[in-house]
């Protein structure tokens, strides 16, 4: 049986999109197979966090040269994603947001679980500490690189191509169902940070402070749908 080592040289991918397949796995059984949330949101992430360590730990780089810079980035993108909703209300409601193919605006979080601070705390540090490393390693460090070329590791991180660029930005925008047109910005922000920056850590920073905000505004104002 290959070690993991072997395993990581002969698929160079692997530490890039496994912890994403992890992910969106969890998504599916909860969606399918609910859990108790004392349950799942803990082992989620624990999980998550042990598959970033197996699998990701060699091609993790949290190095920021624009610490600051990429930190106001982050509020920016924050500002961006409530902005819509906050100067129209009914925004969101429209077909274009709210159908058969993005779904539609109902938190993942169950009510009882929503004045628990046990389970609010771990969706909180999934969102904040996980979620960025997973997701900038994915898009940003893997597919952007990986439809330039198959052969990724020769393209150096940051490297700009049209159609890597803008096609990376559509998919990290359907990711995010009805918050597509904000994803979208979004996705097209932090491409253009890791095309500025060459800096998977910079990027992780600004997706990072993005969500810290993003998770204080839906628990001081209740807003829980932002958590689908």
């Amino acid at each position: 049986m290959e070690n993991l080592t072997q395993l990581r040289a002969r698929y160079p991918s692997l530490p890039y999109v496994a912890p994403f397949i992890a992910f969106i796995v969890f998504l599916a059984v909860q969606r399918y197979v609910p859990l108790p949330p004392t349950i799942e949101s803990p082992i989620r992430l624990l999980v998550l966090a042990g598959v970033l360590w197996v699998f990701s730990r060699g091609v993790i780089d949290f190095r920021s040269t624009n610490l600051l810079a990429s930190a106001c980035l982050g509020i920016v993108v924050f500002a961006i994603w409530i902005l819509p909703d906050e100067l129209f209300p009914h925004y969101r409601r429209h077909w274009l947001f709210q159908n058969a193919l993005m779904g539609s605006l109902q938190s993942s979080l169950a009510s009882e679980s929503r004045i628990d601070p046990f389970i609010l705390a771990c969706r909180s540090i999934r969102a904040v500490v996980l979620v960025p490393i997973i997701e900038e390693l994915f898009w940003r460090a893997w597919l952007m690189r990986w439809l330039i070329s198959p052969r990724f590791d020769d393209i150096r991180l940051g490297t700009y191509n049209v159609q890597s660029f803008w096609l990376t930005a559509v998919l990290f925008a359907t990711e995010h169902g009805p918050y597509w047109d904000v994803g979208l910005v979004a996705g097209i922000i932090y491409n253009w940070w890791m095309v500025r920056t060459r800096s998977l850590g910079d990027c992780i920073l600004a997706h990072a402070v993005t969500n810290a905000c993003l998770c204080g505004y839906v628990i001081a104002t209740h807003r829980w749908e932002y958590w689908l």
